[in-house]
């Protein structure tokens, strides 16, 4: 950053090098604050709501612009933990490493091990919506197919080093972005038409009729995933020319830049829907945006939609997906955690390779075998992820407990308790499936825990 002096791995003066965590530095220290900023708005990805709309549209009785604005309300104060924890301990591993350091390592094995549910599942399930869009325009080739190629290209990107990774993110942002303003011009002009009943209305954003907490949070359990994304920029800590600094102001950014254009997307396509009640299941649902899009714009649109957005804006957002997966395997396997050659970095582009073709192969499974279940992924994709920030917010209020003196502890104490009541409130208003499922991804975790308690007894006694 601007001011900073800069040592010789790129490491800023204002950063904590990570041999004060017991760690060596074998990533490569090359991401500046664009760079975050552009990876965080990749992972998130601008376009994001328009894959969930339908869903999200009928949980909500078609407030989707509200449940966005909640939602940004309750990931703001999530945001805000990431950045205490990041500065505290600056290191690859995210949650697992935060509720490690300020709870027990015990405890950040079971938050790592959750965690891996939403990060492994998470890039499965945005081939699975590529897939969707795609295979709306060309119905003849399967989605199991598409996934298969949409794995092979990322996977090579993802071991080519950060830097590419970087590059390639940056300027397919840009395509994103040109084509989400391509919808909006569309729009502007239909609505001047009056096409299909288009009105102003602030219907999208209450509905005194229908509108309860219940509603709109369980809406939002769904929608939750849209904003997945800012929180694995701390994944990159190691990586951030600016340190935790950087990696903090990349997280708010790029949190408050992708909701702004999620409110105004999601209004727009609410105002040629305002007299349907619901979208059917099925196609109908899956493709109710691209359908619209359709409707507004005729079917270049749609194809606008579907196949260069989804080219240039999932696959980057899915590719992201892995790069933090990956670091996170890297950073437990490091510990010990899981298999030691997890923890291998390359020579060549030093990025943890194995831990990224483990990543690859786990999601191209994922994704084939769970290519129609779209809304069931996306629930335990959301389950894995607000599980995570429950365990997030109580390590930033256990490191408080361990800091009395800190000037600023009742703050991060109280956004610590605020964004645990709202985050426990959404995860309890999730589909019953979703948190069965996760319930037991999380037996197993403990189980895994027990096992290595045991074996670690064990072997002192010999």
């Amino acid at each position: 950053m601007q001011g900073h002096e800069v040592d010789p791995d790129g490491t800023s003066a204002h950063s904590t090098p990570v041999d004060a965590f017991g760690y060596r530095q074998e990533l490569k220290r090359s991401l500046r604050l664009r760079d975050l900023l552009v990876y965080g708005l990749i992972f998130i990805t601008p376009g994001a709501p328009i894959a969930n709309f339908g869903i999200v549209f009928n949980a909500s009785h078609g407030m989707v612009p509200l449940v966005y604005v909640v939602g940004v309300i309750a990931m703001l104060f999530t945001a805000a933990s990431y950045v205490t924890m990041s500065r505290v301990y600056p290191i690859a591993g995210s949650v697992y490493a935060y509720a490690g350091r300020a709870i027990d390592e015990r405890v950040g094995f079971l938050a790592g091990w959750i965690m891996l549910l939403d990060y492994l599942l998470l890039p499965a399930l945005v081939y699975v919506l590529c897939a969707i869009a795609v295979h709306s325009v060309v119905p003849d080739v399967p989605k199991a197919l598409w996934i298969v190629g949409f794995v092979v290209v990322n996977t090579v990107l993802s071991i080519r080093g950060i830097e590419t990774t970087a590059r390639v993110n940056f300027a397919l942002l840009g395509v994103q972005l040109v084509g989400l303003g391509v919808f909006m011009v569309a729009a502007v002009v239909a609505f001047n038409h009056g096409d299909y009943g288009a009105r102003l209305s602030s219907k999208p954003f209450f509905d005194p009729g229908v509108a309860t907490p219940s509603l709109i949070f369980g809406a939002l359990s769904l929608a939750v995933l849209s904003f997945l994304g800012f929180d694995a920029i701390s994944t990159l800590a190691e990586e951030a020319r600016g340190g935790a600094r950087a990696v903090g102001h990349a997280t708010f950014l790029s949190l408050l830049l992708t909701a702004a254009i999620f409110v105004a997307l999601t209004y727009t396509a609410s105002l040629f829907v305002l007299d349907r009640g619901h979208f059917a299941a099925g196609d109908p649902v899956e493709a109710a945006f691209y359908d619209i899009a359709r409707d507004i714009g005729g079917p270049w649109l749609k194809w606008l939609l579907t196949i260069p957005l989804v080219l240039f804006g999932g696959m980057p957002g899915a590719l992201a997906a892995q790069v933090a997966t990956s670091r996170l395997l890297f950073s437990m396997a490091r510990d010990g955690r899981l298999p030691k050659a997890l923890a291998r970095v390359s020579d060549a582009h030093r990025v943890p390779d194995r831990a990224a073709l483990l990543v690859s192969a786990v999601t191209l499974a994922l994704g084939v075998m769970m290519s129609n279940q779209l809304e069931l992924l996306n629930s335990m994709v959301c389950f894995g992820a607000l599980s995570g920030f429950l365990l997030l917010h109580v390590s930033v209020i256990a490191h408080v407990r361990r800091s009395p003196r800190h000037p600023s502890r009742l703050r991060h104490a109280a956004v610590a308790v605020i964004g645990l009541a709202i985050i426990g409130y959404v995860l309890i208003n999730l589909k019953d499936t979703a948190k069965l499922v996760g319930s037991v991804w999380l037996l197993i975790g403990v189980l895994l825990l027990a096992y290595r308690s045991w074996r670690a007894t064990r072997d002192s006694r010999r």
